[in-house]
């Protein structure tokens, strides 16, 4: 079972300290410029309340050499993917998945990270596991994007599907059924658009303890 997180709402439709991320999203979404982040206790989450987001969030905190969230780790140096800590690019598609078990029935969608609008999504898709759904849904992005001629920033949290796309090929136990039929015929029309096509989009991996949840996220925690 997950920890408990407490959620600052700095900067969103009402501030505060919150204590289950569906109360964080809710004061979060489609609000311009929100500014919000995790943290393991209420304590730490209070005491960053008062001290205010310029100690705590994104550049400021970063530059500042200040306080970051812990267990925060260092992400892959490789072209195409990268952490992008401290700033977020909010004219994006964040990307996350949806999943009862895993493996098990998953859904994905991709959404502005500005506003939350929902701009693709897909599933359930019977029986599949939460990596490769983000896989799929990094993909889904690039294949929309291209297709609209954008060269638009993907985020993930998935350091494991950002690896995947990179390298154009997954990496998963899970076994070729026909219980797994669905996802595998995805996941590997995904491969091969990966192989026959080139992006300029950026990949980055969305920095959760940094900046709270993605703007996609199912709130399934």
């Amino acid at each position: 079972m997950a920890s408990q997180k407490y959620y600052v709402v700095w900067e969103g439709s009402t501030p505060g300290v919150y204590a289950t991320w569906a109360e964080c999203k809710a004061q979060v979404d489609a609000y311009k410029d929100a500014k919000y982040k995790s943290y393991p206790s209420k304590a730490e989450a209070e005491k960053a309340y008062q001290e205010g987001w310029k100690k705590h969030w994104g550049k400021s905190a970063a530059s500042a050499g200040g306080t970051q969230s812990r267990g925060t780790q260092k992400a892959e140096g490789s072209a195409g993917v990268s952490a992008a800590r401290g700033h977020i690019d909010y004219d994006s598609i964040s990307v996350d998945v949806g999943t009862k078990g895993n493996p098990g029935p998953i859904e994905y969608r991709g959404v502005s990270t500005r506003t939350g609008e929902v701009i693709f999504e897909r599933g359930p898709i019977p029986n599949g596991t939460n990596n490769l759904g983000e896989f799929l849904a990094i993909v889904h992005s690039l294949a929309y994007l291209k297709q609209k001629g954008s060269k638009m920033t993907v985020y993930s949290d998935s350091r494991t599907a950002l690896k995947w796309v990179r390298e154009k090929q997954v990496a998963t136990t899970l076994a070729r059924n026909e219980s797994t039929r669905e996802v595998w015929d995805l996941v590997d029309r995904a491969v091969a658009w990966l192989k026959s096509n080139s992006y300029d989009n950026k990949l980055l991996k969305w920095e959760t303890q940094e900046w709270g949840e993605i703007k996609a996220d199912y709130g399934r925690k």
